[in-house]
């Protein structure tokens, strides 16, 4: 059975850190291209950061930029994380991992809601004092 949860989500005040986590399974790839998605109350789902299933590609969107880092554990190709550092309160949404199986040499990084199609269960995120 395919899956992707993700893990790591809390309370955190601003200008804090958190680390969330991402674990895809049942795939029958070792590579994925993965991406971090959020949603705020009232707000469309967008794409936060994105990772090509060879990982010699990374994508940030703007508002995250010099903050946030999506990594990928080696040894373990289907875990991959999100560092998130000096959170702001507009940090604030549900954070959803997303998975798409892909080629080991592959360079491309998805940052559509439409180009995953394995999508975890989110996890809540908020920033407040």
């Amino acid at each position: 059975q395919l899956q992707v949860v993700e893990s790591g989500g809390g309370l955190v005040q601003p200008g804090g850190s958190l680390r969330l986590s991402c674990a895809a399974s049942g795939f029958t790839s070792n590579y994925y291209a993965m991406g971090w998605f959020r949603q705020a109350p009232g707000k469309e789902r967008e794409a936060v950061a994105c990772m090509s299933s060879s990982g010699g590609s990374t994508n940030y969107a703007d508002s995250v930029k010099g903050r946030f880092a999506i990594s990928r554990d080696n040894a373990k190709n289907n875990m991959m994380y999100l560092q998130m550092n000096s959170l702001k309160p507009e940090d604030t949404a549900v954070y959803y991992c997303a998975a798409r199986p892909g080629p080991a040499w592959s360079n491309v990084c998805y940052q559509r809601n439409r180009d995953y199609a394995y999508w975890g269960q989110g996890t809540q995120v908020t920033v407040s004092s």
